[in-house]
């Protein structure tokens, strides 16, 4: 049997990235998958085509996740199609970086709202649902620089930081009724975004993280699959570091 059998994941941002690596991740792994983004595009409907031809119900849904009513519109289709919700993946998220003496006021305020309200618009939604079922798992897609900042993202920063204390505040709110939250801290991944990134830098970057290169999407998805399954039966309120070692 597999790990994730008859569970349904909803998954945030899903269309492209990390975020689907970790829904193809979750669907090998025998669950069914919801998945968000901004727009319904050719994008999403690849990744839902993808999804589907593991064997598992998938759906797209086209949703901005840092609007609250649309995330519970969002929400309670996803229960009339799939039945249940049994794992959370908050993983939409953007940067707008600047060093904050000249970060705008809009450069913040859509961090924030995309990466974190976006977290608490779907945690709120899930939770009467999962407290009825007396389960689930929830992973907050946080980064290494929610923990340690850096220069020129203090909005991203911000809202990383923000997810971990909010996923730890869940994780004590919800416990009793078997609900567990989680973060992860990914570092340095290679993705469209860090492959655009000179040789150099990508060489400084290296040279910062103890295993001598960077990560990929699987390896975070990876980690997903580890706290969304059984296997993390006993853990909740952390904050898992896929880094290589850069953040110890």
């Amino acid at each position: 049997m597999k790990l994730l059998e008859g569970k349904v994941a909803v998954i945030t941002g899903a269309a492209r990235g990390i975020g689907k690596s970790v829904a193809l991740k979750l669907a090998e792994n025998g669950a069914s998958i919801a998945f968000t983004d901004l727009v319904y595009n050719e994008a999403a409907q690849q990744t839902e085509k993808e999804l589907q031809a593991l064997g598992v119900k998938a759906k797209a849904y086209a949703s901005n996740a840092a609007n609250y009513n649309e995330t519970m519109t969002v929400v309670d289709e996803i229960v009339k199609n799939f039945g249940q919700i049994d794992i959370l993946v908050n993983n939409a998220g953007i940067t707008k970086d600047g060093l904050l003496m000249k970060m705008t006021e809009e450069q913040w305020d859509m961090v924030i709202n995309i990466n974190l309200k976006s977290a608490f618009n779907f945690t709120k939604a899930v939770q009467p649902i999962m407290l009825r079922q007396r389960s689930g798992s929830i992973i907050n897609m946080s980064s290494v620089v929610g923990v340690s900042g850096n220069v020129g993202q203090a909005n991203y920063a911000a809202s990383k930081a923000g997810m971990i204390g909010l996923a730890k505040s869940v994780a004590k709110e919800m416990g009793k009724r078997g609900i567990r939250c989680n973060s992860i801290a990914p570092g340095f991944i290679i993705t469209e975004m860090t492959g655009q990134l000179s040789d150099d830098v990508k060489k400084a970057w290296n040279e910062k993280i103890p295993l001598q290169r960077g990560g990929t999407p699987n390896d975070v998805a990876n980690a997903v699959l580890f706290l969304a399954s059984d296997l993390s039966s006993y853990i909740t309120g952390q904050v898992i570091h896929v880094c290589g070692g850069m953040n110890m």
